[in-house]
């Protein structure tokens, strides 16, 4: 099974630290507040957006989060042909007429963003997104974006292979 970091073979990297990923959160949870934006609910999307919605609930002081899980990924710079929602499903009928903020680590494509914002204004909700990182080939524009790169992103959660038994 291949990780994120997995990638000794290419040679532009972005590399994100967890010092660099305390001071990413603090300032794109800054960027939210100083816009007005009060989001009810924090929605991570799963898995690249838990770290992240987790940090920035507890800077922006909001206890309700939630998360929907999307597959997209299945190794460095290998996807499945479109993102595809994976169960348990959000519970939608709860949030309509709320605010969310949608977190994930990277608008890579933005085509998993894309799926998940449409799928919960459909259901009623005002939704804006953040991410840590925006690429110039995403197909949407985050509403929050800490740093823009187009290079691939090593993340603190995700830079060594998963444990296994000893």
């Amino acid at each position: 099974m291949a990780y994120h970091a997995d990638s000794s073979d290419l040679q532009d990297k972005e590399v994100l630290t967890w010092e660099g990923f305390g001071r990413a959160n603090r300032e794109l949870a800054q960027q939210i507040v100083d816009s007005g934006f009060e989001p009810e609910i924090i929605i991570a999307v799963a898995r690249g957006g838990l770290v992240p919605a987790g940090a920035l609930s507890y800077s922006m002081g909001v206890k309700l989060s939630d998360a929907i899980n999307v597959e997209f990924y299945t190794d460095v710079h290998e996807t499945l042909p479109d993102p595809v929602l994976l169960e348990p499903l959000l519970d939608t009928s709860a949030i309509s007429g709320k605010k969310l903020l949608v977190v994930d680590d990277v608008a890579d494509s933005g085509r998993t963003l894309d799926l998940v914002l449409k799928l919960l204004e459909k259901h009623g909700a005002e939704v804006r997104s953040a991410v840590i990182y925006g690429k110039s080939r995403s197909v949407i524009s985050p509403d929050y974006v800490w740093k823009h790169t187009d290079e691939w992103i090593v993340f603190p959660w995700s830079a060594e292979p998963p444990v296994t038994k000893m």
